[in-house]
């Protein structure tokens, strides 16, 4: 999902010695990855007031702002940093959307949210269940991409979060712990509780239940 890494650091350094087209093209190669990882996260209320296109470009002209402190001190990779301004931005929607004009968001009739790359439901899909392949898995293959992202919207907020982040964004474990602040082990346990509590919901057998977290 995110731009290759290296491509990434060929234009940082540009942007270093001071060419001003190496930041255009940096902060527009960026653009459409952000704005699905905004997309995914804005609740469906506001979303249908506040377009996640117009959220990126605040975020770009932020991120424009700042690139210069970013590039004399880059505490983290340029994507995390991204993504962090981008969740600065979200939490500030919500607050004066979803708090400062609660009744008349709330009235409105919710969309859904944009739904997942099939690529990305296909790779979650795949540690969910049986990875043999037999008639029976098949068919559940097909059942549980159908019914991923409403299983997804189910989870808790953390849940959800660490489950978008990995295979939403393609974000290693270690990338994961640092955007959240936590150490590689804790961040790898937040996500197969959330993996465990996912199969709970689309396949409620009994297995995957609170008990085994």
């Amino acid at each position: 999902m995110w731009p290759n890494r290296d491509s990434t650091d060929r234009l940082l350094d540009d942007a270093r010695a001071g060419d001003p087209a190496a930041v255009d093209r940096l902060l527009g190669e960026f653009r459409e990855p952000l704005r699905r990882v905004i997309g995914l996260r804005l609740d469906p209320a506001v979303a249908r007031r506040v377009d996640a296109s117009d959220i990126v470009q605040d975020v770009l002209i932020e991120a424009n702002q700042r690139l210069t402190d970013y590039l004399k001190k880059p505490d983290m990779p340029f994507h995390l940093w991204l993504r962090h301004l981008a969740q600065d931005r979200i939490i500030d929607t919500h607050r004066r959307h979803r708090l400062a004009q609660r009744r008349s968001v709330d009235r409105e009739q919710p969309i859904a949210r944009p739904a997942w790359a099939e690529e990305s439901s296909a790779s979650l899909v795949a540690q969910l269940i049986d990875t043999e392949r037999t008639p029976t898995s098949e068919a559940i293959a097909h059942e549980l991409r159908r019914r991923l992202e409403a299983a997804v919207d189910q989870l808790g907020d953390d849940d959800r979060e660490v489950v978008l982040m990995r295979h939403t964004e393609g974000l290693s474990n270690q990338e994961v712990a640092h955007a959240l602040g936590l150490t590689e082990a804790a961040a790898s346990m937040r996500y197969l509780r959330a993996l465990r509590r996912l199969r709970g919901v689309l396949v409620p057998d009994g297995s995957a239940g609170e008990a085994d977290l």
